[in-house]
């Protein structure tokens, strides 16, 4: 089983599009109907959909931190710095994630891009 992702607000379109291209799995903030959800509700949203997250928001890396030191389960966090990564980074490094890593290896994990 592949990993499915969920991809918050700040993360630019390029990067959907490129994975969706390519047959990994994305739900968007948007499509999702969850762009104004707070950080702590959107991990919340994606766990319970058992989706990664995806973000270049500090904010999100930090709540996600914050559970990992508080013991507070998530389904797991990918970041980026917007401009420390380009978008074809982006899609090759998320690609291999979804395709070589199973969803329960990301419970509680973060992971900085890129790889």
């Amino acid at each position: 089983m592949s990993v499915k992702l969920y991809f918050d607000v700040h993360v630019r379109r390029a990067v959907a599009s490129g994975l969706r291209l390519r047959g990994v799995d994305i739900l968007t903030a948007q499509a999702d109907g969850a762009e104004r959800l707070s950080d702590p509700d959107l991990l919340d949203r994606a766990a319970r959909l058992g989706r990664v997250v995806f973000t270049h928001d500090d904010t999100v890396l930090r709540e996600a931190e914050l559970r990992q030191a508080d013991g507070r389960p998530f389904a797991g966090v990918v970041y980026a710095h917007q401009l420390g990564i380009t978008v074809r980074q982006c899609v090759d490094d998320l690609e291999v994630i979804a395709e070589s890593t199973e969803p329960e290896e990301w419970t509680n994990a973060v992971m900085k891009l890129p790889l």
